[in-house]
């Protein structure tokens, strides 16, 4: 019978790190990956870029969010919630409208696509109250805690999934978040990241799932065979009792994770699935790889990975670990670039960049984590209001029409000039995936709203600042596109300046206004 998780949580906090072990080359394979931007399989299937280029408005309850879904022209106007509070039963209720399908326990991203939600601010929190995605595509989940998600007990929601996939979802990137629970099945909580019933095309990346029974699922049967193609890395798993994830069918990437104290069995690749295993740290842990619990036999790739402290029972029925010394028994090809960084140097990098709340930092291979700035993709004025956030577009005249501009190296074939000719049918890029363009104009002028509006085909914005040119000031710091606040600045000069990005962005309009 399986141990509770909660019995352990003292244990848990008592216990001290072990010294990573030392003596074990680091990887010498280079690729590429944008710091900052989506990477992994989220990246193919014509790529996530969730609410970029849309709308984007603050929401501090369940019913906020809710009704920025409701509100939107289509089911598929892109749209970026910014989310800063705590979301719980109390605060969320169903909304109804033509463009969403919500419910009231729990946040519904059902039959929608093209939105982002990210948390800004002090952080955003969802207590008790699971993410639900659901015949939906193109979807962005940031900078986020889900806590503590029941399916029995009181109050309950979304299954006990913190958060779940189910029934056709294609392209969702979830990205710095903090998934946790307090205990397993028998304190009334499921998985903490689950897709099944034709999931695909999902990268979870950089973030912390601790204190639960199960870590998460892909197929939620032996014959649910159709989902795969997810990347999990530079994660934390820490005191799982198992399912660090269970893989039934499909092909998963597992790269430079971090597993600590899997309690029972860890990554179970089973009923055919295939998993590349790459460069992980596994730490004070039993069964950390293999087929358990059934006799469908999974497959594994292995490479570069480091077994700290970690012990493995004897095969036999139902239960066949890979190792004690794990090796390869299929070949997995992976279809899009990534850097990886030393196995032994995973703890210390996941251990700064990995969940909410951290700065969204990520690793670029050189086992340094990188901070792009900002930290914080919201307005920066305080006075804004928080319900609904800037409009888009913006009240008033865009100033940018019949102004000045300028940037850095552009790519061959665009101008400066695209970006204030107010037509989103030509654009400007940057020689690369980073780069900044300008408006200027011949005498001081106020500016507290800026639009970025990318065209058909643009690379998504990982990372962006809006910079008063005349001082070097950082008026608003953030990642995506869409309408940008901060408070009202007389200047000459303003500047995007892109500091990440995945793909080369198209900057078709730098709209300016005063209010």
């Amino acid at each position: 019978m399986r141990r509770a998780v909660a019995v352990r949580l003292s244990a848990l906090l008592a216990a001290g790190a072990l010294t990573a072990a030392t003596g074990v080359a680091l990887s010498t394979t280079t690729a590429s990956a944008a710091a900052g931007g989506v990477t992994g399989y989220a990246t193919l299937n014509g790529g996530t870029t969730g609410g970029a280029g849309g709308q984007t408005v603050r929401a501090t309850t369940g019913t906020a969010i809710h009704q920025a879904l409701c509100a939107r022209a289509g089911s598929s106007t892109p749209l970026t919630i910014q989310v800063e509070g705590t979301i719980n039963h109390a605060n969320t209720t169903k909304v109804s409208g033509p463009s969403c399908n919500t419910a009231a326990d729990k946040i519904e991203l059902k039959q929608v696509s093209n939105v982002t939600i990210v948390g800004v601010g002090n952080g955003a929190v969802f207590d008790q109250l699971g993410i639900h995605i659901r015949e939906a595509s193109n979807i962005v989940i940031q900078n986020v805690t889900v806590r503590n998600v029941k399916k029995s007990g009181s109050p309950t929601s979304n299954g006990g999934d913190a958060i779940g996939m189910e029934s056709d979802v294609r392209n969702v990137w979830v990205d710095h978040v903090t998934l946790e629970a307090s205990g397993g099945e028998s304190e009334g909580y499921d998985g903490l990241f689950d897709m099944k019933d034709n999931t695909q095309y999902v990268t979870l990346s950089y973030s912390v799932l601790r204190n639960s029974g199960r870590g998460g699922l892909i197929g939620s049967s032996e014959s649910d065979r159709s989902n795969g193609y997810v990347t999990f890395h530079h994660n934390l798993y820490e005191n799982i009792d198992s399912r660090a994830p269970l893989l039934r069918g499909g092909v998963a990437h597992l790269y430079n994770n971090h597993y600590k104290r899997l309690n029972e069995s860890g990554i179970n690749s089973r009923a055919g699935a295939r998993a590349k295993v790459d460069n992980n740290y596994f730490e004070d842990s039993k069964d950390v790889l293999g087929t358990f619990y059934t006799d469908q036999a999974g497959y594994w790739q292995v490479g570069g990975n480091v077994f700290d402290n970690v012990t493995w029972s004897s095969r036999g029925g139902d239960n066949n670990p890979a190792g004690p010394n794990p090796t390869s028994n299929t070949s997995v090809s992976i279809p899009y670039g990534y850097t990886l960084d030393g196995a032994n140097c995973v703890p210390n990098v996941v251990a700064q960049t990995a969940g909410a709340n951290k700065g969204l930092k990520v690793s670029d291979g050189s086992c340094t984590p990188q901070n792009p700035d900002p930290t914080d993709p919201g307005p920066t004025d305080p006075g804004e209001p928080t319900e609904p956030g800037p409009t888009d577009p913006p009240a008033g005249t865009n100033l940018s029409i019949g102004a000045g501009a300028d940037g850095s190296s552009k790519a061959s074939g665009t101008s400066y000039g695209n970006v204030i000719d107010g037509s989103t049918s030509t654009y400007w890029s940057p020689s690369g995936t980073t780069g900044s363009v300008s408006v200027k104009w011949g005498s001081a002028t106020t500016v507290s709203r800026v639009g970025i509006r990318t065209a058909s085909g643009s690379g998504t914005i990982g990372a962006y600042r809006v910079l008063n040119n005349d001082t070097g000031a950082v008026l608003a710091s953030g990642s995506g596109a869409g309408v940008i606040g901060f408070s009202p600045v007389s200047l000459k000069k303003i500047t995007f300046e892109i500091t990440s990005a995945s793909g080369t962005p198209r900057i078709a309009e730098f709209e300016t206004y005063a209010n």
